[in-house]
């Protein structure tokens, strides 16, 4: 039976790659030295402990704990601090930085949890970050995903149950649980948090439906509507 949980150090360097080809990404950490990203992708980032400086196309960036990134094309990330980061290969990105994470969720998720989602799918079907957040005295309902999914558990402790065995999670632990895995999280006493990478979405803006184009009001109607009504003309 093939694992489905797999747990990793924060070493430094090329931890895993995750497939499938259509969807390829590939997780690394930095742990105190300079790593540098190809033009492959994009990548996906979060600061775990200390300081670090990206640098990019973009430019050069302070980064602090708790802190976020999309990088599409080549970059390198060095200095004190330790992080992970998932490069998707083949996607290009929009470059974007937030944090620190907020406390709390602001979406509900399942038993309980609640869910923020860091950095959105650019288009629906695009990879995203999310922080997951589970309370304490969680026992969550055995689910699955239909890709992999690429976690940090960054806050607290708690255990991942899977077919073959249970896996003790602590903060700085990364982990790679396969698609269509069956698992579920568990926590006692301690909240925990935990940043996922998704490779995939089945949400977010398509060209017949964003915010520009549902508010463009035409003659009283929505442009999408238009759209759509054009679309079906023809």
């Amino acid at each position: 039976m093939a694992p489905g949980f797999l747990p990793f150090d924060l070493a430094h360097g090329r931890l895993a790659d995750i497939g499938p080809p259509d969807l390829g990404s590939v997780l690394f950490s930095w742990n105190g030295a300079r790593l540098e990203l190809d033009s492959s992708g994009t990548h996906f980032g979060y600061v775990w402990q200390a300081t670090a400086k990206l640098t990019c196309e973009a430019g050069e960036f302070e980064l602090r704990p708790g802190m976020y990134f999309a990088v599409p094309g080549a970059a390198t990330i060095e200095g004190e601090g330790t992080g992970v980061i998932v490069t998707r290969v083949g996607y290009r990105g929009i470059f974007s930085l937030g944090g620190p994470v907020e406390s709390a969720g602001r979406l509900r998720y399942i038993n309980g949890c609640t869910d923020s989602l860091l950095l959105p799918p650019v288009l629906r079907g695009d990879a995203c970050l999310n922080a997951l957040f589970f309370p304490p005295g969680v026992d969550q309902t055995e689910h699955t995903h239909p890709t992999a999914r690429v976690g940090l558990v960054v806050s607290g402790h708690g255990t991942c149950l899977t077919a073959e065995r249970s896996h003790v999670l602590h903060p700085g632990l990364p982990f790679v649980i396969p698609a269509g895995a069956p698992h579920r999280f568990r926590t006692d006493r301690e909240a925990m948090v935990v940043i996922a990478y998704h490779p995939d979405s089945d949400f977010g803006p398509t060209h017949e439906a964003h915010p520009m184009i549902n508010r463009t009001i035409v003659n009283g109607t929505s442009a999408a509507n238009l759209s759509r009504l054009h679309t079906l003309a023809s």
